[in-house]
């Protein structure tokens, strides 16, 4: 192999001070073109090759109009470092995760998720689906990226072809069959990646089991509809008002690259992520009782109650993929669930997969006559404000305020664990920042309606006074 230093001014994207912004705890994320372009994403993939020793790379890429070229770009630059490269081509990211443990390769996936048309972003792991976080590897790949060191192997390795989607789609359906009554699922794609994923697992469940209403499946990365960001109630309205106008047993929303889902019940309410992480952890402890069961720091408390209730052991964690999915390989847990709305399965190679959560409701509908409000209303115990985001100039001085005056409530505790969590005996409440966006995140839960609010309150007049 030889080595060469490219003139790094050719592209701003390359310039060092750019690539601290846009390198993240566990991801790439920036706008495209000024943060992002083809001649990043063809540095990258030469700097993971180095980095990781990667041998071979399965490349995905979701709908946005400047993913197929980055991500040939990424293609180019590993090839040219000696790497082989699998492309899967448009795909979710869960769908790149199957890839990734399924053939057993390190892999990229090249989207920017829920964030609006602009964005763009990639998405790293080693060989089964293992995550490449800022200590793991993305540090590294970052510094090889911003000192333009470009290895050029004797042969570059050989870009390659490949559909999973249908052995994808057959995996899920061995982790969670629906079988029982049939059920009438609406689906909100958003124009993102589960307008393909959908019709080829909901195919294989089969007409006699499901009937499938789509909802916004053309693939479509300018989002012509609505934001592919489910957390947002106004992005829910759509599916909520079509599972009424169909009298649909169940609704799914799924964010651009589909890795996350959020349901609807059959009245068109939002269901919140921490029931369906209870309820997904309740049917995995019957796989195997005491398991350990991951939450992360914004879940529910009723989460943890639950498990323990059921004989598992829940342990908590920061917010993030890649550090749920350590804990997990830590604990060997069976199951991840962020209040986010992923989802993480041991049998998954640990990956989060939101079509695997969605077959999970299906599947545990489908086996009983109750309606899913019904079947839910067990999991669900405590008044939540959902996550409310504000736009700070000074985010640390804001979690300094509310830690000073916090931390003297009586009978409250205070840790860092990810950003500022507040815990009483009555209530809990988080503050941390986003690590995409200039934003701080509030998370707050309450015994009660009345007690959430005046938390809730209380802390956002302190973040917006700011």
């Amino acid at each position: 192999m030889t080595s060469g230093t490219p003139d790094a001014a050719a592209s701003p994207t390359l310039d060092p001070a750019n690539l601290g912004a846009i390198f993240k705890a566990y991801d790439v994320r920036g706008t495209v073109p000024d943060q992002m372009d083809e001649a990043l994403a063809r540095a990258t993939g030469n700097a993971f090759v180095q980095v990781l020793g990667a041998e071979t790379v399965v490349i995905g890429y979701d709908m946005r109009p400047s993913s197929p070229g980055m991500a040939r770009a990424f293609a180019e630059g590993a090839s040219l470092a000696g790497a082989a490269v699998v492309n899967v081509g448009l795909a979710s990211t869960d769908q790149l995760y199957f890839a990734s443990g399924h053939l057993g390769h390190a892999g990229v996936m090249f989207t920017a998720s829920h964030n609006p048309a602009q964005y763009n972003g990639m998405k790293m792991c080693r060989a089964g689906a293992q995550p490449v976080g800022v200590d793991t590897g993305l540090a590294e790949i970052r510094d090889v990226v911003g000192s333009g060191r470009i290895v050029t192997a004797e042969v570059p390795g050989e870009i390659t072809e490949t559909d999973v989607l249908a052995a994808y789609a057959d995996h899920l359906l061995t982790l969670a069959p629906v079988v029982g009554r049939r059920l009438k699922v609406v689906v909100d794609a958003g124009n993102g990646m589960a307008g393909l994923t959908a019709p080829m697992v909901f195919d294989k469940i089969g007409t006699e089991a499901v009937e499938m209403v789509p909802l916004f499946f053309e693939l479509d990365g300018t989002f012509p509809n609505h934001e592919a960001n489910p957390i947002e109630p106004a992005n829910l309205v759509d599916l909520q008002q079509a599972v009424l106008a169909e009298k649909a047993d169940i609704g799914l929303a799924f964010d651009g690259d589909a890795d996350r889902c959020f349901i609807v019940d059959e009245h068109g309410r939002g269901v919140s992520p921490s029931t369906l992480t209870a309820l997904i952890a309740a049917r995995e402890l019957l796989k195997e009782p005491g398991a350990v069961v991951i939450h992360n720091l914004i879940t529910s408390r009723s989460v943890p109650e639950i498990v323990t209730e059921l004989g598992g052991r829940p342990v908590r964690t920061r917010v993030g993929h890649s550090y749920i999915k350590a804990e997990m390989a830590a604990t060997d847990a069976i199951f991840g669930g962020e209040h986010s709305g992923h989802f993480y399965f041991r049998d998954f190679w640990r990956a989060d997969s939101g079509m695997l959560a969605a077959l999970h409701a299906m599947a545990a509908l489908a086996e009983t006559d109750r309606s899913l409000s019904d079947l839910l209303a067990e999991y669900e115990r405590y008044p939540a404000s959902g996550e409310i985001n504000s736009t700070v100039a000074d985010q640390a001085a804001v979690l300094a305020d509310l830690r000073s005056h916090w931390s003297d409530v009586e009978g409250a505790e205070v840790d860092e664990l990810d950003g500022l969590t507040v815990t009483h005996a009555d209530w809990w409440f988080n503050v941390r920042a986003s690590n995409t966006e200039p934003l701080l995140r509030l998370n707050c839960e309450g015994k009660d309606e009345a007690t959430m609010v005046e938390v809730r309150d209380a802390v956002l007049t302190t973040i917006r006074s700011n």
